[in-house]
Order: structure tokens, then C-alpha cells, then sequence
């Protein structure tokens, strides 16, 4: 049996105009990567690429030595995040523009909707919350032109299918309340250009503090550990044709304690002194899946681990032990979950492919070289 891992992808490596004015020429992600500093003792801080070193995705040498590296794991393709915010504004596009236009890599590929602002709070520690580009929802006008510029690409023979159409994961499925029409008029697009449909794929997590009513507006509760049934049926519902679910809240609320990890996760975001949470990696990833995972229009997570100190500081917790070894046993656990599935359901997620500033990213770097990628290639492959 063939697992079809498809891991997300950060173009985030070259600079850009916007990152340019809000923190200075040439930054990038590596810009937080190589300024980390470890937190308290045996925190693996700064994490250093080896094999790529700190490479710009503006060379396509760099994108076919990525492909190498993903097609010997056993990685089907990747999935780059797509920034479109509205009224024609997108940043971090070229890598995939040109990966799309050159022809090369000769390597699958989709694309996810990161639909949220971006904020100077959200890529480093003390950049406040100033808006470098609102996420904005303009309309069916809009709606027409953002399917209009992934057309090419959801023709192009590498592109990622599920039942024939092509995949698209969308991250924040909640906070746009047009959403179903949006579903709709893409559907009705797809038709028309003599495309079968589209796979839409949400984004979401298998335990929420929050139900999305029917008129966009939220209902908080507490969070459901037995059963993330209602969380992806309220999704599915919105027309998506599968989730792509994230067990990480999940099972770090099983492992602390549902009722103690809000109360930490609220302090850490008022008290800014307070030491990083850690979270043990092999405990944490042994929850990891809720028992809808099983469903076979729910496509699992894979995580090889999580430290977004080097972006937020001591805001969120920091996993440990996130070993290969560690990340092999998870990715067994996965497989086994999806073994029973059609085969071109047989879907897993990889978060992700170069996440270097959130701690998941399974390219070599100075401690393991090769070691997630090994880990995942003696299960998958």
C-alpha cells in the first residue's frame, strides 16, 4: 500500500518588496531562522540547513534539488501556499509562477489558499500587528479572476487530483462567510473550462473552542476530545468534498489537560516573560488522531515538529523529542489509519515541507541530515 504524502510548501525565501519596507532589505525567512537562539537548556536553537544551505528560491537549481530530495522520501507532491488577497494582490508568488511556467520540476503539485492577513505579528517576535495585506473578499468579480489565474495551473498534467479534479486546500474555511458561493461559482468555472470539478480540501483543526453559524458569526464552547465529528461535518457542509484535519490542539489538550492548556495558552499571550510551554513530541504525536481521521474524506497530518520561537518568542510551546525515530513512529501510526482507504484517498498531509522558522520542515539540516526524510521514505515508500 501507497500512502500519498502531499507536503506544504513556503515560498517565503526570496525577498519581496512588502517584507523589504516592513523589516529592511533582503529579508526572508531565513532572516528569523539564523537569529534564533535556544530558550533553555537542550533547545535545538538555531536550526541550520545543511545540504540546500540558506538557499533562494529564485534559482531553479534549488527547486530541482528540493524535488530530489521529496521524490527519494517518497513525497507525491508539493503543496505551495498561495496568497491571493483580493482585488489581484498576491505576494510570494514567483517561485510557483515559474515552476508552473518553466514546465520544471517535472513534480506534482497544488496549491493552498493561505486566506489571512498578513501581519508583521504574524512572521517575528515585537512586530506589533501592523496589516502589510488585509485578506479581503471583494466578490464574485474577484472570485472570477482568482479562479481565472490558478486555470493554468489546474491543467497543467502535474497538478494534484483526487476522483479526477483538481485539489485545492483552502486554510481558513471560518472566517470567510461567502464561502459556499464562492464553492459554487469555482464549481460552475471549473465546468465551464471543460474541467470534471474542484476538489476543495479544508484546512481545520479536529478540536475547535468555536461553531460557525450560518451567518458567519461564532458561537464559542468547549472543545469536543472525543469526537471531531461535528467539527468536520459543520465543514463538510459548507460544500468542501474533504478535510485535511490537524490533530495538534487536539492532543496537546489530551496530554496537559483540556481545561489547563487554555489557561496556559491565555496567559503566554498577555505575559510575554513567561518561559516557553514544551510539549514531549512522541506523547503528543501518540494523540494525534481523532477517530473521524478514519473517514475517507479526511486526509490526516503528519508533523515532524514544532518550534515557532524563532517567529513568536515564548508564545506558543515548544515539541521535544521530535526525533526521526520520534516522526517515524508518527507517520507509521498515520499509515495504519489510512491503510483501509481507496487508494487515491489514501492521503497525508506533511506540515511541511520547509517551515524552518515553525520548527516543521523535514529538508536536511545540521543535526539530522537526512533523518525525517529516511524516517519517512522506510514507511511511506
Amino acid at each position: 500500500m501507497k500512502a500519498r504524502v502531499l507536503a506544504y510548501y513556503l515560498p517565503q525565501f526570496h525577498p519581496i518588496p512588502e517584507n523589504d519596507a516592513a523589516w529592511g532589505p533582503g529579508f526572508t525567512e531565513w532572516t528569523n531562522v539564523a537569529k534564533a537562539r535556544p530558550l533553555f537548556r537542550g533547545h535545538y536553537q538555531p536550526r541550520i540547513p545543511a545540504d540546500l544551505g540558506f538557499y533562494d528560491l529564485r534559482l531553479p537549481e534549488v527547486r530541482e534539488q528540493q524535488v530530489l530530495l521529496a521524490r527519494n522520501a517518497g513525497v507525491e507532491g508539493f503543496v505551495y501556499w498561495h496568497y491571493w488577497f483580493g482585488n489581484g494582490r498576491m505576494l510570494l508568488q514567483r517561485p510557483f509562477e515559474e515552476v508552473l511556467h518553466s514546465g520544471k520540476p517535472d513534480f506534482p503539485f497544488a496549491l493552498a489558499w493561505a486566506n489571512h492577513d498578513w501581519t508583521t505579528g504574524t512572521w517575528q517576535k515585537g512586530g506589533g500587528t501592523r496589516m502589510i495585506a488585509e485578506q479581503q473578499y471583494p466578490g464574485e468579480a474577484d472570485y472570477v479572476a482568482h479562479f481565472n489565474y490558478c486555470l493554468p495551473a489546474f491543467r497543467d498534467r502535474r497538478y494534484v487530483r483526487v476522483d479526477g479534479k483538481p485539489l485545492f486546500v483552502i486554510f481558513d474555511p471560518y472566517f470567510f462567510t461567502d464561502i459556499q458561493r464562492f464553492i459554487a461559482l469555482w464549481r460552475e468555472l471549473a465546468e465551464a473550462s471543460g474541467l470534471p470539478g474542484i476538489f476543495f480540501v479544508a484546512l481545520t483543526k479536529s478540536t475547535t473552542t468555536a461553531t460557525r453559524r450560518d451567518d458567519g458569526t461564532f458561537e464559542r464552547h468547549m472543545p469536543d476530545l472525543k469526537s471531531s465529528a461535528k467539527v468536520f461535518n459543520d465543514i463538510l457542509s459548507l460544500g468542501f468534498d474533504g478535510i485535511n484535519s490537524f490533530g495538534k490542539q487536539r492532543a496537546e489538550m489530551i496530554v496537559g489537560g483540556r481545561t489547563a492548556n487554555l489557561i496556559r495558552k491565555a496567559l503566554h499571550e498577555r505575559l510575554s516573560f513567561l518561559p516557553a510551554m514544551k510539549y514531549d513530541f512522541p506523547r503528543v504525536t501518540s494523540q494525534f488522531f481523532a477517530p473521524e481521521d478514519k473517514w475517507d474524506n479526511v486526509f490526516p497530518t503528519i508533523m515532524s515538529g514544532w518550534d515557532r520561537t524563532p517567529r513568536t518568542g515564548t508564545l506558543e510551546g515548544v515539541y521535544v523529542g521530535a526525533t526521526p525515530e520520534a516522526f517515524e513512529a508518527h507517520v507509521r501510526q498515520a499509515y495504519e489509519l489510512i491503510s483501509h482507504k481507496p487508494a487515491e484517498r489514501r492521503i497525508l498531509f506533511l506540515r511541511s515541507w520547509n517551515e524552518w522558522a515553525e520548527g516543521n520542515y523535514v529538508e536536511p539540516d545540521q543535526r539530522y541530515g537526512h533523518g525525517f526524510l529516511d524516517a519517512l521514505a522506510r514507511v511511506v515508500k
